[in-house]
């Protein structure tokens, strides 16, 4: 199993002066999930090299078995560290895409054509894409072949108006990742704040909120394991 996962390279919180990006836990549990199941994991980011990390997704509160597995393994730490550039892979050479959170994505890959055609591509080769929290915030222009929202439809889920407004962010967010959805179409549901949640839609498989990251991966795991025995 190839998997790409993809990071976002924006570090900015709005016009707050305040710093934000990938979050940790939402990184660190699927790629575990991945690897530990035998996966061979690359990772991405716009402008590559090191993607920032979400300080508040760093504090103690915030951490769980992953991100201190994460804080011990220096080669995946170095491995974070040096990202390919979103625009040097290619959607052909995986066979799933996972896109973690954080609010970094909302400002970069939501609007960035390299990863709006990278998932356009893998969904249309029949290859399944998972997004956590913040991260189906990316497929707000995402298309299916008929230029449809690539949402429209579909049952899907994402970080909630509610949740946002505990964040204290409502405000400062380019969109709120739950009206976007509905927006475009979505099937869109949700459980109580901060409680796991994962959604699969055919090949798209989404999930609300930090907690979900790893029922999501497993998710997309066992979606590749049905497509191949499939095939």
């Amino acid at each position: 199993m190839n998997i790409l996962m993809v990071l976002t390279s924006h570090d900015q919180l709005g016009n707050t002066g305040k710093k934000t990006g990938f979050w940790l836990e939402e990184f660190a549990a699927p790629y575990y999930t991945f690897k530990d199941a035998g996966a061979t994991i690359t990772l991405a980011s716009p402008r590559g090299g090191q993607p920032p990390l979400d300080p508040k997704s760093d504090t103690p509160d915030a951490q769980t078995k992953d991100t201190q597995r994460f804080k011990a393994d220096s080669a995946a730490q170095t491995a974070l560290a040096h990202t390919l550039k979103l625009s040097e892979v290619a959607a052909g050479d995986f066979d799933a895409v996972f896109y973690p959170g954080g609010h970094g994505p909302l400002w970069d890959l939501a609007e960035d054509p390299v990863s709006i055609a990278l998932i356009e591509a893998t969904l249309a080769a029949g290859k399944p894409v998972a997004l956590v929290c913040h991260a189906p915030g990316v497929l707000r222009d995402v298309k299916t072949l008929d230029g449809s929202p690539i949402v429209q439809g579909k049952a899907v889920t994402g970080f909630t108006n509610t949740e946002e407004q505990a964040a204290g962010l409502t405000e400062i967010v380019p969109f709120l990742v739950e009206d976007m959805l509905v927006q475009n179409g979505g099937h869109y549901s949700k459980v109580a704040d901060w409680q796991p949640y994962v959604l699969k839609d055919g090949l798209l498989i989404t999930g609300q909120n930090p907690a979900s990251s790893k029922p999501a991966a497993k998710e997309l795991l066992e979606q590749l394991s049905l497509l191949t025995t499939v095939k």
